[in-house]
């Protein structure tokens, strides 16, 4: 049976181009490694061979690169790759499909499209099983597309699969500014929920606003238990995001509703928190969390259908975009993680190669 993905792809394609069975391979491929576990120095430009396909996989020609937090976990020796996933980091990617394994029908040679990987972004060529692909919205630039499918993966399979959020209800996410922030109130607004976001700074909470959340505060300065509490008018948050962790558990905790959902994604300020559980049980909670990386091929591919079917359409209306704050040339990925790292940056960071399209 065909999918969704396939009965609806309609999108445009360049430089027709043969299937992978008759089609001459390119040998080597610029790409960044990790020399050693470090700082961002430990990034290094060097050439690798282009990889191989396997049954049901495709190879992308990469345009662009999405920088996220789990490389610089990477690059610090604290989050390896599942096992016989290449050490090339990068999760998400943008280009157009070079290559099809022989048993692929969608997406075909010449589409441009975006995807997750499990990693091996920061290349020139990246391959990734087809079901992870999806058609580049045809309002977006390579840059742009580059920046959708970790955000979009990870917010969608958090929020909606797992934290179950409905219409009317209160929402409050962690790090409002950062590409999954941007992401989750964009989402979450949209299918009607009531959006609550902290940040860092004054700046960064006005764009929490004009992306979609009713209110922002500046968790530097203010008391975010207390401001949800006001927020919700004494109700308690419906489904907190967090990807903060530490101190921030038991506050979340104070901050939920009767029925409430904590999802917790990344623990910035540390995994281990003493916790008291007994508002846990009398408000009927639940505390639950994943990540993305490791999740069964099977799930990403259902991932990406949901996102096909229920966001794309609204990246098409351009309701909802991926905010793109800078641009870095792949031999420059250094340069990269030391500005998200700075923590100064609104939205996402994305490397660019020299493969742009003919």
């Amino acid at each position: 049976m065909r999918t969704l993905f396939q009965l609806e792809y309609n999108k445009p394609t360049v430089s027709a181009i043969t299937s992978g069975e008759t089609m001459n391979y390119p040998e080597t491929m610029d790409c960044i490694e990790i020399k050693e576990f470090g700082d961002a120095e430990a990034l290094s430009l060097t050439s690798r061979p282009v990889p191989k396909l396997k049954q049901g996989e495709v190879l992308i020609e990469v345009s662009a690169s999405g920088i996220n937090r789990p490389d610089i976990f990477q690059r610090k020796g604290n989050y390896p790759p599942p096992k016989g996933v290449t050490d090339i980091p990068g999760l998400e990617v943008a280009g157009r499909v070079f290559s099809t394994a022989s048993d692929v029908s969608f997406p075909k040679p010449g589409d441009l499209v975006c995807a997750l990987l499990a990693g091996g972004g920061y290349a020139e060529y990246a391959k990734v099983p087809a079901e992870h692909c999806l058609p580049l919205p045809s309002n977006l630039t390579m840059e742009e597309g580059a920046a959708l499918p970790e955000a979009f993966f990870t917010v969608w399979n958090n929020i909606m699969d797992r934290g179950q959020l409905k219409s009317g209800e209160s929402f409050l996410v962690h790090g409002g500014a950062s590409g999954i922030g941007t992401t989750a109130i964009q989402i979450a607004s949209s299918f009607g929920a009531k959006v609550l976001a902290t940040a860092s700074s004054s700046r960064k909470c006005k764009i929490c606003i004009e992306l979609g959340a009713k209110q922002a505060i500046d968790y530097s300065n203010e008391d975010f238990v207390e401001a949800a509490h006001e927020f919700s008018k004494g109700k308690g948050i419906n489904l907190i995001l967090d990807m903060v962790g530490g101190d921030y558990i038991p506050r979340n905790i104070k901050c939920l509703a009767h029925k409430g959902r904590l999802v917790s994604i990344a623990f910035l300020r540390g995994s281990k928190y003493e916790v008291n559980f007994m508002p846990i049980m009398l408000k009927q909670l639940t505390l639950t969390g994943s990540t993305l990386r490791p999740e069964s091929s099977e799930n990403k591919a259902k991932i990406a259908q949901a996102l096909f079917k229920n966001v794309w359409p609204l990246i098409e209306k351009k309701e909802i975009a991926p905010v793109l704050f800078k641009t870095f040339p792949l031999a420059k990925a250094s340069e990269a993680h030391r500005l998200m790292e700075t923590n100064t940056h609104i939205g996402k960071i994305v490397l660019t190669t020299n493969k742009a399209l003919l």
